[in-house]
């Protein structure tokens, strides 16, 4: 299988079909050509290569980039410059860890040219930090909810004439007294039950408030998805239609469906033995994936939960490079956020 790994390694870099010639010339063994030619012919045989119309050289098939993936993978070492550049990176203050996750999907597109999907993880113990109201005139609010974690989500309602600012004020009184230092689905449980009738000690029909208060909630709780480098698409999509391009944007711009893209319930391909899936555009159901891959690897920040880092690229990517920064990154990743959590609890 020296053979095959061979030829996917040349036409990921090249994306020219491969000969034996150039086989030949970079087996780490003297081997004749005839020989080569033969065992090309057997990878033929067996589906793994096929033939170009335009050429005599072969490249990888769906069958024998998934055989490569499974079997002949070895994920590169991570050269000094990306070293240096996601330590850079990581040595950063960060005011919220919302803000750590988005400038890791920079990074990872500068350093791969693809693009860049990643989610902060499910924080278990993100707690209710403060809640604000701010009036901003002509009866209107600026509702503030704090987490632990630094996030600051804001909504602005309009207040009924029948609603003083004396009652607003005993409102976020009761809240923060009440509920601070909760976790967040522990304060939107008790929302709803014990704390409405201490809020409607102070306003005699709080269901508008209840509302912009549950929706700062949700958004709070949320999944956050960040993608960097999504003109890279262009570079390689291998699209001439311009609507297939729309459909392509709004896939990874709609959060259900990146949400079924980045599955962690995906059985296709089982994570490899360093921890990352890979899977092909053939594996997916939509047709507007067909020549792309998706690298995706699961990073663990301990108590504080699990997050997501991916890269959408081209078929023919290289993976052993791509594959082993994914690998450096998500520990390095997990390891910052984990210290960013401990240092705000």
């Amino acid at each position: 299988m020296l053979v095959l790994k061979e030829i996917i390694r040349h036409y990921n870099e090249s994306g020219q079909p491969v000969g034996s010639k150039t086989i030949m010339g970079t087996l780490p063994m003297k081997v004749s050509s005839a020989t080569i030619r033969n065992d090309m012919a057997a990878l033929e045989n067996a589906g793994l290569i096929e033939k170009t119309h335009s050429s005599s050289g072969r490249v990888p098939s769906d069958q024998g980039y998934r055989y490569y993936l499974d079997h002949l993978l070895q994920p590169a070492m991570v050269n000094p410059e990306d070293l240096n550049m996601i330590q850079q990176i990581f040595h950063q203050k960060f005011y919220q860890g919302d803000d750590l996750v988005a400038q890791s999907a920079k990074i990872l597109s500068e350093l791969t040219h693809y693009t860049a999907i990643t989610l902060g993880p499910e924080v278990n113990n993100l707690r209710l930090s403060g809640f604000q109201l701010m009036p901003l005139g002509n009866r209107r609010v600026l509702a503030l909810l704090i987490t632990t974690s630094g996030q600051v989500v804001n909504k602005t309602f309009v207040i009924p004439d029948t609603v003083t600012g004396e009652q607003l004020e005993a409102v976020m009184r009761v809240i923060n007294d009440t509920l601070v230092g909760k976790p967040i689905s522990t304060v939107m449980n008790q929302l709803d039950t014990h704390l409405v009738p201490l809020i409607s000690r102070y306003i005699h029909s709080p269901d508008f408030f209840l509302d912009v208060v549950h929706r700062i909630l949700n958004e709070a709780n949320a999944d956050r998805f960040h993608i960097s480098g999504k003109m890279n698409i262009l570079d390689y999509a291998q699209m001439d239609d311009v609507d297939q391009l729309k459909s392509l944007y709004h896939l990874i711009d709609t959060e259900d469906q990146l949400t079924a893209l980045l599955s962690l319930d995906d059985t296709t391909n089982e994570p490899s033995e360093h921890g990352v899936t890979v899977r092909l555009g053939h594996e997916f159901p939509n047709q507007l994936l067909s020549h792309m891959s998706l690298i995706r690897a699961t990073y663990h920040a301990g108590e504080y939960g699990d997050g997501i880092i991916a890269i959408l690229g081209p078929s023919s990517m290289p993976y052993s490079r791509v594959v082993g920064l994914l690998d450096l990154f998500r520990d390095e990743l997990a390891r910052r956020i984990a210290d960013y959590y401990r240092d705000h609890d």
